[in-house]
């Protein structure tokens, strides 16, 4: 009998995505990539059921574009890494697309090849409802490059505050990151479940190891609030084991 693969669905459903709508994304997500895809929602009940233990690897890519995630922390497992028609395998670590180039405006900043891997990320924010008092958020984020673009997703249980997924979708320019933020707090916490976003600019420094900068977004009485923000390399490998090292809350 398959062995139905609750890691994806679950992922799916944190998304608050139907099979239809993640199926629709999955395409868009190829577009995206140059590599257009027929992902249907029978595609997705199959690979939810375990029909399908292996998905090819345009659809890997652009599931891992659409989640933020390795394929292989979608439940997969070494099976996700898959032979294409053409002998190459499903995971393209020296993918040219990986690469960014300095900016034509920074020629003199060398950056990191490719920033996929598994980072600390720290904000801070004033809580006006408690005093105005300064609380520290902190997640475990695992990000993934495709091409100029950064996508992150903060991994199960990694966060200082239970309950509370980080969501970040970042471009890069050079040394400049910019994009925005998600995150949907704890049901039983302080702010009810309420979901709250905003931009987000950092700069990378020369290593590639550490991004700083400021976020941006709504308070509750939808003012507009910022704070400083940190993401800081941990672990360069994005494998399952190292997610589930990091499955867990920050020191």
């Amino acid at each position: 009998m398959a062995t139905p693969n609750v890691t994806l669905q679950a992922v799916r459903k944190g998304l608050i995505l139907s099979q239809d709508e993640f199926a629709r994304a999955v395409r868009d997500a190829g577009q995206q990539l140059g590599q257009p895809n027929d992902a249907s929602k029978r595609l997705v009940q199959r690979w939810e059921s375990g029909d399908t233990a292996a998905p090819r690897p345009l659809y890997a890519r652009a599931l891992e574009r659409v989640t933020g995630m390795p394929i292989e922390a979608l439940g997969f497992g070494a099976s996700a890494v898959v032979v294409s028609e053409d002998g190459q395998g499903g995971h393209d670590l020296d993918d040219p697309a990986l690469t960014v180039p300095a900016s034509q405006g920074a020629p003199h900043t060398a950056l990191r090849g490719n920033y996929s891997g598994v980072w600390l990320s720290t904000y801070e924010y004033v809580s006006s409802g408690r005093g105005g008092e300064v609380y520290t958020g902190k997640h475990y984020v695992v990000l993934l490059q495709h091409g100029a673009r950064l996508t992150g997703r903060s991994l199960p249980g990694a966060s200082l505050n239970p309950d509370s997924p980080l969501a970040l979708d970042l471009q890069l320019d050079g040394a400049t990151v910019t994009g925005t933020w998600t995150e949907q707090t704890a049901v039983d916490g302080y702010y009810r479940g309420a979901r709250y976003f905003g931009a987000l600019q950092m700069l990378a420094e020369p290593t590639g190891r550490r991004m700083g900068g400021k976020w941006v977004g709504f308070g509750k009485e939808f003012d507009i609030n910022t704070g400083p923000w940190e993401l800081r390399l941990i672990e360069a490998g994005t494998s399952k084991a190292v997610l589930e090292q990091y499955s867990r809350a920050p020191d």
